[in-house]
């Protein structure tokens, strides 16, 4: 299992990934914003979303989980 986490402090703005949905090494799965600026997020592993741990809207710091990849 590998966690992906935040590579900056950030709002989520968007979740482009569902639980249960498979997922490929550097498939983007969450959009962070910082300074009006969209970053992606990209699962670092095939896998598949097994939890969802950050909500939109959250703000989050640098390394804080964002979901789980089986």
């Amino acid at each position: 299992m590998a966690t992906v986490k935040a590579s900056m402090a950030g709002t989520v703005w968007k979740i482009v990934v569902a639980e249960g949905e498979a997922v490929t090494a550097g498939q983007d799965v969450v959009i962070l914003e910082s300074m009006k600026m969209e970053i992606p997020i990209a699962a670092e592993q095939d896998g598949v979303v097994t939890k969802i741990i950050a909500n939109e809207g959250d703000f989050i710091n640098l390394d804080d989980d964002l979901l789980e990849i089986e």
